[in-house]
C-alpha cells in the first residue's frame, strides 16, 4: 500500500496530481481549518504532511502520529512548528524559500498608501451616496514621508527597495547594520530604535517573532511615536501589541494602523488570543485590516505548494528532503 499524506489546507489540482504517484493522498478540501480532532485522526496513520500557517506542531500532535517522518511547511516562518519535537521523534521539518518576501513587501506598500490617502473610507463615501468633491480625506502620502523600518531582513529590504521610487527618506533599525553598499542600493540611513519611533511619519514591522520580538511594539514604545504615526505590520502579529496600538488610536495618539498578521495567529503562544482584537475590528475610519494575504498571488501560492511536494516527494524517494531545516538523528 501506498504510504499516506495530510495536505492541511486546500492546494492547486495540479499538486494532488503531482502527489498522485507517490502516496495516498488526504486533502482539506474546504476553505476552513480542520478541527483538532480531526488533524489527528488524518495524522494517525501519515507519512507526511503538507502544513500551513494555521497549523500547530507539537510533541502532543506528534505523540498522535507515530509514522510521521516529514512535515513539508508551505510557508517560510516556522514559529508555530515545535522543531525541537519533531527533531527529537525523527521527523524532519522542511520550509520553502524566499518566494514570500516580493508578494509581501508588495502589499506593505499597498497598506501604507491604502492607510494614508484613506482609500476605504473614501470608497465607503462613495458607495452611500456621492455628490462629488468635498474637501474631505485628507491624507499622508509617500513622498518626502519619513519611514521607519523595523528590522532589515529579506522582507525590510524588499519593502526599502520599493519604496525608492516614491521618493521616501527611509530610516531602518536592526541588530544587524548593513552594509554601506546596501544602504546606498537601498537608500536607507540607520538609526536607533527610539529614534526610529520618534521621527517616523510610517513605522513599518519587518521583524520575525521571538522571544525579544514579542510585543516589542507595546504601550511604552507606542507612545514614543510621534502624535499622528501610521503604523504598519505586514511581519508577525504578536511583535506588536494590538491592546495597546487600540488604545493609542482612541487617544488620537496614533493616525492609523494597517496589518496582515494577527496576535490570534501566532499558535505558539500560550496566551494566543482566540480573535483579532475588538477594538481593532470595530474602528473603520483608521485602520486597515487585511486576511493574511501577504502571499496571497496565485503564481506565487502555486511555487509554494510545489516546493512543499518537491520536499515530500524526497522523502518518498529516499533522500533528506531538499530544504529541510533540521536533522533527525534517528527514526524513532
Amino acid at each position: 500500500m501506498l504510504p499516506k499524506i495530510v495536505i492541511t489546507h486546500k492546494v492547486h489540482d495540479e499538486i494532488l496530481t503531482k502527489l498522485a504517484p507517490y502516496a495516498r493522498v488526504s486533502v482539506n478540501e474546504s476553505d476552513d481549518t480542520w478541527a483538532h480532532d480531526r488533524l489527528l485522526a488524518e495524522l494517525s496513520d501519515a507519512t507526511a504532511m503538507m502544513a500551513f500557517m494555521p497549523d500547530r506542531i507539537d510533541a502532543t500532535v506528534l505523540s498522535h502520529a507515530p509514522s510521521l517522518r516529514l512535515v513539508a511547511c508551505a510557508l517560510k516562518g516556522f514559529d508555530n512548528f515545535d522543531v525541537a519535537a519533531c527533531t527529537a521523534r525523527g521527523v524532519h521539518v522542511s520550509i520553502v524559500s524566499d518566494l514570500l518576501t516580493d508578494p509581501t513587501a508588495e502589499l506593505t506598500i499597498g497598506l501604507m498608501i491604502g492607510l494614508g490617502r484613506h482609500i476605504l473610507p473614501g470608497d465607503e463615501a462613495v458607495r452611500i451616496g456621492y455628490k462629488g468633491w468635498r474637501p474631505r480625506f485628507y491624507g499622508v502620502g509617500l513622498k518626502g514621508a519619513a519611514v521607519g523600518i523595523l528590522g532589515m531582513g529579506a522582507i525590510g529590504k524588499s519593502i526599502a527597495e520599493r519604496l525608492t521610487g516614491f521618493g521616501t527618506q527611509a530610516s531602518y533599525w536592526d541588530r544587524r547594520e548593513l552594509g554601506s553598499d546596501d544602504e546606498e542600493r537601498l537608500k536607507v540611513t540607520f538609526t536607533d530604535f527610539e529614534r526610529l519611533l520618534s521621527t517616523s511619519d510610517f513605522v513599518v514591522c519587518a521583524l520575525p517573532l521571538a522571544n525579544d520580538t514579542q510585543h516589542l511594539l507595546g504601550a511604552l514604545e507606542v507612545a514614543k511615536m510621534r502624535k499622528g504615526t501610521l503604523l504598519i505590520n505586514p511581519s508577525r502579529g504578536s511583535v506588536v501589541d494590538e491592546g495597546a496600538v487600540v488604545a493609542a488610536l482612541e487617544a488620537g495618539h496614533l493616525a492609523g494602523y494597517a496589518a496582515d498578521v494577527y496576535e490570534m495567529e501566532d499558535w505558539a503562544r500560550p496566551d494566543r488570543p482566540e480573535a483579532v482584537h475588538p477594538g481593532l475590528v470595530q474602528r473603520r475610519t483608521d485602520t486597515l485590516l487585511t486576511p493574511h494575504i501577504g502571499s496571497a498571488v496565485t503564481k506565487t501560492r502555486l511555487a509554494i505548494e510545489h516546493e512543499a511536494a518537491d520536499n515530500i516527494i524526497d522523502l518518498l524517494e529516499g533522500r533528506r528532503p531538499r530544504a529541510a531545516i533540521n536533522e533527525p538523528a534517528s527514526v524513532l
